[in-house]
């Protein structure tokens, strides 16, 4: 059953993809295939085998080691607040670390040994993909970088791209999360759906994109200039990457104080007028996607509900909400687990389209006006990798 409900899951997501497509002439298929056939086989082999297994627990083990290490330094400014009964505060537990994690990135860059790996992972995806290498490089980094800061590294090319390359490069930030802060993730989800879903949406951005964006790039336009950062002293730059995962851990902060107050006044006022909550609400609304990503029916109100939850405010406000749900399966625990982790919300818009527009104002300007086609296929790439995950769950 649970096969036949993917499928149906699969012929909605790319009908829906397929019915905003601005190219339906130029879509190609065989691209498409062949990414579709890696989702199932990594899913499969980071689920269900044991070598897959082997590598998500190490993959978590050495965040684990991280945040070790992290409470090293928050101990210390915090003094016992880590110790305290009950649990620590979630600012010092799952947001702090960010600033370590953050560290580390700076100085994987400084050494010159994320700029390898991502500009040749990303030549391998172009050929895989059937776009461009700036394309495909750009997907990578945002996994890693994040989703403003991936622009910095590509702002040459930024005020040359024309509108369906943008939205390419767009659609990869809003599909995938970065690096610094998916050991917080970890702590609130269990990391093999972080890291299925990591894998997962790397391909996921690619397929929708190229059903609802497709194009074709020529020899000449296939050009990847990378913007090299300004030299600096390794101190300099360690503690620039110290401020810049501070800055994101308290913007985290702040976003998850009003979203929660704000969903929590809007749940009361619903609750009095007509008796149902607006979270309850919207679980209605999102419970058929939910549904054909293979959750139970008796399941998909409530897992559309968190959906819900994480597109109108963010990701960790559901995670929350989905760690506080124990009635839950576990089947549905992972499949809703996988949809959250991108960051595919009403939020991002804003992020993406201000990263762009400080870099270029008129491209800032482009990426706003396609800002909920931008929502709406990075959301459908999270249903895509939900409904690979429920397969193997």
């Amino acid at each position: 059953m649970k096969y036949l409900i993917a499928i149906l899951g699969l012929i909605v997501v790319f009908g829906l993809a397929y019915i905003a497509s601005n190219g339906k002439k130029q879509i190609r298929y065989r691209p498409l295939a062949v990414m579709i056939v890696l989702q199932i086989v990594l899913a499969y082999f980071l689920l269900n085998t044991v070598a897959g297994t082997y590598l998500v627990s190490k993959f978590s083990s050495a965040f684990n080691a991280l945040l070790a290490y992290a409470n090293e330094g928050i101990g210390f400014v915090f003094g016992g607040l880590l110790n305290i009964e009950g649990g620590a505060p979630f600012f010092l537990s799952v947001l702090m670390p960010i600033v370590v994690i953050s560290a580390l990135i700076g100085i994987l860059q400084y050494i010159r040994i994320l700029p390898f790996v991502i500009r040749y992972i990303g030549l391998v995806l172009s050929k895989i993909n059937g776009m461009g290498k700036l394309e495909s490089y750009n997907a990578v980094a945002s996994a890693i970088l994040g989703q403003s800061e991936v622009f910095i590294s590509v702002k040459k090319q930024i005020g040359l791209l024309p509108k369906h390359r943008l939205y390419t490069l767009c659609a990869s930030a809003m599909s995938t999360v970065s690096m610094s802060i998916v050991g917080a993730y970890m702590t609130m989800i269990d990391p093999k759906y972080v890291v299925t879903a990591l894998v997962l949406n790397l391909f996921g951005g690619f397929i929708i994109a190229s059903i609802v964006n497709p194009y074709r790039v020529t020899a000449e336009e296939d050009i990847l200039e990378v913007q090299e950062d300004e030299k600096q002293s390794f101190f300099e730059m360690l503690g620039e990457y110290i401020m810049d995962g501070f800055k994101v851990a308290i913007i985290v902060a702040a976003m998850l104080i009003g979203f929660v107050a704000l969903i929590a006044l809007v749940n009361g006022i619903f609750s009095s007028l007509i008796g149902i909550s607006f979270q309850q609400l919207l679980g209605y609304v999102f419970a058929p996607f939910a549904f054909i990503m293979g959750v139970p029916w008796q399941e998909a109100i409530q897992a559309g509900s968190i959906m819900a939850t994480k597109m109108v405010s963010n990701e960790f406000v559901a995670m929350l909400d989905l760690s506080q749900q124990t009635e839950l399966t576990a089947r549905t625990t992972g499949i809703v687990s996988v949809f959250l982790v991108s960051f595919a919300n009403f939020s991002s818009i804003g992020i993406i389209a201000g990263a762009v527009k400080g870099l270029h104002e008129k491209q800032g300007n482009v990426v706003a006006r396609f800002g909920l086609k931008l929502l709406y296929g990075a959301s459908l790439v999270s249903v895509l990798s939900a409904i690979i995950t429920g397969l193997f769950l």
